[in-house]
């Protein structure tokens, strides 16, 4: 056991093996940082589309109150000729 720690101590401590591992936290840093950057673009898109939905139900809100407001005028102009 003693001498696969001395084996172990003796490759980490090498330059090459220094190097590999510094790539090696290097990609994994930017595997995290593409996949945080994907993250916020994905919630940017959803942010535009709800948004969109949002303004759609405003108008047909809008709308509705529109076409209701017109119908409550007709009937209570209906309702005045009948003298109701």
């Amino acid at each position: 056991m003693s001498q696969a720690i001395e084996a172990y101590r003796h490759v980490s401590a090498s330059e090459q093996f220094k190097e590999i591992e510094r790539l090696r936290s290097r990609a994994r840093h930017n595997e995290a940082s593409a996949l945080g950057h994907a993250a916020e673009v994905e919630r940017q898109k959803w942010q535009v589309i709800v948004a969109e939905k949002d303004a759609a139900l405003a108008n047909k809100d809008a709308t509705f109150a529109t076409v209701l407001a017109d119908k409550d005028a007709e009937i209570a102009r209906l309702r005045a000729l009948l003298g109701v």
